[in-house]
């Protein structure tokens, strides 16, 4: 029969199984994972195994109905365990989503041998006699089923727990996969032994037998959570959004890491489980690890800031003979349980490819405003060859009147009739046509020093000072020939109450400003030329220049796309890089921003804010310029 020590045992776990059930039923039923539905099915069976063996132990042992009554009882409990515990087993290889379906099967055997055990008068499949006395009881032939049945469960169960700790070969889950192993070896050793021993075995030895499996089950699904769908999903989700990840506790220990952290950190800097990351790094050769001793320093940083910390970390792979370098960017992210920092996980990003992208987009970028660039100085050349004609000429001219001047005076000396007055005249004229050069040479110097400028590579930054005037001074040269043939004259008007100066590369502002004006001077020339206003003011921001046309304005198929992309509004003549050029150089080399709005009178005006910093603003004076082409 059952012993004292044993119903006190029973009541202890009675009182166990009811107060975590109300605990875990607490909540709403719709949040619990089949892996708990599982366990809480576990546990209501195993209580209703046990409450009928308490009956039976305040019951009179004679009155066979009553204790026949208690065994039916007992029926629905001890015959579902098995079954249940297989199901926990099979969620660890298998998906929860679809198990309940499938796993209904498991069950036909445990509810038939309930069915048979309560109709057992009738056909004596389950007892041929029965008795509370195991010596005394004579079993039928569905004993043999529900036996091996039973058997076959927790053997089946114990094999896919051990499959699975040998396929995924980690330390996190050894603890977990002891103590199911336990919880279904224990009750198994059990059952082969009230089997097969051949001794009177207490009908509580079996119920007694599945307490570990309780117990063992319940540390493992709720305790440890290991089990849980959760941290398989977590461990998913870390290898899916990073290139490799380290999980680190609250002390630095190393608790895991996936194979790509392996295989580019771990083997490299010695990192391994259960190691402290401290110890990785000696002060002798913090030099040859500093990928480790960046991740202690931010990991510090994130424990103190309790936010996630991000860094770029670079790492040099050898390939043979080659050395590879990686670029990763880096975030540590504190992992906070019950309101304090337990960890902490890094995850790696590989940017290699991008940093690698954005060189060759910069390239490309850089290429293309240097062609343009070029483009554009080709057709100034055209013009500005035009234009030195006329200088040259004029040079050419002034030697040749020299000369003449000079062999008058060679051919005077000695002729009484030529006086000194006369001599004087001649020098005069020399000294005229002289200053003619000289103003000539002036011009083609200027010539010469703006188109050197222009000449020089796009990306050369000659930072300096210079005022605007010089600025205005050499557009007017470089634009002298292509305002002459479009008909079209410049107009400069300055709104400023003092002189203002800029740091920067004059070449780059000469180019953009000669962009816009060269496309007023196309807008304007179905209309026949025209005047082109340039516009300078300031205000508390910014210095604005802008460039007023009267042409036929900017179609609406193009205003949207300016300055964002390759647009023209010139046709198949256009190239469509130099308003987006004109602003990659306004925001990259100056931080200013270029703008666009329609002319009231007709045409567009496209402007460029710079700011204010980088202007030098000097005494009050006011200025007017003009430059008629």
């Amino acid at each position: 029969m059952i012993s004292t020590a044993t119903i006190i045992f029973f009541f202890c776990m009675l009182a166990a199984l009811i107060a975590f059930l109300i605990w875990s039923l607490r909540g709403d039923k719709q949040e619990l994972h089949l892996l708990h539905k599982l366990y809480i099915a576990m546990a209501v069976c195993y209580a209703i195994w046990m409450l009928p063996l308490i009956g039976i132990y305040f019951s009179d042992p004679d009155n066979q109905a009553l204790m026949f009554f208690w065994d039916c009882a007992m029926q629905p409990g001890g015959v579902i365990l098995a079954p249940i515990f297989l199901c926990i087993a099979i969620t660890l290889d298998g998906s929860l989503e679809k198990m309940s379906g499938k796993m209904k099967a498991l069950f036909i055997v445990p509810i038939a041998t309930i069915l048979i055990t309560w109709t057992n008068p009738l056909h004596h499949l389950q007892y041929r006699v029965f008795s509370v006395v195991r010596s005394e009881i004579v079993f039928g032939p569905w004993i043999l089923v529900s036996g091996a049945y039973n058997y076959l469960c927790l053997l089946a169960a114990i094999v896919i727990i051990i499959r699975f700790a040998l396929k995924n070969r980690s330390s996190i889950y050894l603890k977990q996969s002891i103590l199911l192993t336990i919880g279904g070896l224990v009750p198994l050793i059990v059952n082969f032994y009230a089997t097969f021993s051949g001794k009177e075995v207490s009908i509580a030895a079996t119920p007694t037998g599945f307490a570990p499996t309780i117990i063992c089950n319940g540390i493992a699904i709720y305790m440890l959570h290991l089990f849980d769908i959760r941290p398989i999903a977590n461990r998913h989700i870390l290898d899916w959004i990073s290139d490799g990840y380290l999980v680190v506790s609250e002390t630095g220990l190393v608790i895991n890491y996936n194979k790509s952290f392996a295989s580019l950190f771990a083997s490299q800097y010695g990192i391994a489980e259960n190691r402290y990351l401290s110890d990785c790094v000696r002060e002798e050769d913090v030099s040859k690890k500093t990928a480790i001793y960046n991740m202690i320093t931010a990991i510090e940083s994130s424990r103190q800031a309790e936010s996630t910390i991000s860094y770029e970390q670079s790492v040099s792979i050898q390939n043979g003979n080659e050395v590879q370098k990686y670029y990763y960017v880096t975030d540590v992210s504190p992992l906070e349980l019950n309101g304090k920092v337990a960890g902490f996980v890094v995850l790696f990003k590989d940017v290699t490819q991008i940093k690698k992208s954005m060189q060759q987009i910069q390239e490309s970028q850089e290429r293309m405003m240097e062609q343009e660039r070029l483009a554009v100085l080709g057709q100034m050349i055209g013009g500005l060859a035009h234009n030195l004609k006329t200088p040259v000429m004029s040079v050419s001219g002034c030697i040749s009147a020299v000369e003449a001047l000079v062999d008058e005076c060679s051919e005077s000396l000695g002729d009484p009739q030529v006086t000194e007055k006369d001599f004087r005249e001649i020098y005069g004229e020399m000294k005229d046509w002289f200053q003619k050069m000289r103003e000539a040479s002036s011009y083609m110097s200027d010539i010469i020093t703006a188109i050197k400028g222009q000449a020089a590579n796009v990306n050369t930054d000659e930072e300096s000072v210079f005022t605007i005037e010089e600025m205005i001074k050499r557009c007017a040269l470089l634009m002298r020939h292509e305002f002459l043939r479009g008909g079209c004259q410049m107009e400069v008007r300055y709104d400023l109450s003092r002189d203002i100066a800029l740091k920067g590369d004059i070449n780059n502002l000469i180019q953009v400003l000669t962009n816009l004006l060269s496309n007023a001077v196309y807008a304007q020339h179905e209309a026949g030329g025209g005047k082109i206003v340039v516009q300078i003011g300031y205000d508390k921001e910014n210095l604005n220049i802008s460039v007023k046309d009267h042409g036929s304005g900017i179609s609406p198929a193009v205003r949207g796309r300016l300055f964002k992309s390759m647009v023209t509004n010139k046709g198949a003549l256009g190239t469509g890089l130099g308003l987006y050029i004109s602003n990659a150089v306004i925001r990259g080399k100056f931080g200013g921003t270029m703008w666009f709005e329609d002319n009231e009178g007709g045409g567009s005006i496209f402007g460029i804010s710079i700011p204010l910093s980088l202007a030098i603003i000097g005494e009050e004076a006011e200025h007017s310029a003009g430059y008629d082409q």
